[in-house]
């Protein structure tokens, strides 16, 4: 619903992010692709515990959607595939592309990604660098919506409960958001 009134607003784009929400209660272990035993909840990006949470807000940063909690340990493309990329895609299809950082390089049609400089090649050309400050510049602004969220509703700098109730409390952060913003239709 969130998509389809964006769309029918005239949003000119939408930014999709994701966030590792802090927590402290994880002891549960699982086993990574490469075979090791690691800590389920535990984010090597953000470097702490917490449960990973994938947004879609608007072009000026308000948030629009926030899906349900996967672990620390999952990256942001599988939980984007898992809970936001199929509605995207639909969307995209009707012309309302999506910005997404390098992070979510790969992710399908519609999904909007800089160009990846080459680890063993040339620099990017000026052209291919151009396209990435702007697609930066652009992006920026909707990447706020997480910190609206985080600093309205200080529970989601660090939560106590049970990691597995994150996207529960984020989506109800959100409700509150729209609510207060008078966004609720």
């Amino acid at each position: 619903h969130a998509l389809k009134n964006a769309h029918e607003a005239g949003v000119s784009h939408l930014v999709l992010d994701g966030m590792v929400i802090p927590t402290d209660r994880c002891l549960e272990k699982t086993t990574s692709v490469k075979g090791k035993s690691i800590d389920l909840w535990y984010s090597g990006k953000a470097r702490h515990h917490g449960g990973n949470v994938q947004g879609v807000m608007e072009p000026d940063g308000f948030p629009l959607f926030i899906s349900d909690v996967e672990p620390g340990s999952v990256n942001d493309l599988p939980a984007a595939r898992t809970h936001m990329l199929g509605a995207l895609y639909a969307f995209a299809a009707k012309g309302l592309p999506t910005l997404a950082d390098l992070g979510y390089e790969g992710a399908g049609i519609g999904v909007i990604t800089p160009i990846k400089q080459p680890s063993d090649g040339p620099p990017l050309a000026l052209d291919n660098r151009t396209l990435n400050k702007l697609q930066r510049g652009v992006r920026c602004l909707g990447e706020r919506g997480f910190a609206l969220l985080t600093q309205r509703w200080r529970l989601l700098q660090h939560i106590t409960a049970s990691p597995s109730k994150i996207g529960d409390i984020a989506r109800a952060a959100l409700v509150l958001t729209h609510f207060e913003h008078g966004r609720l239709a």
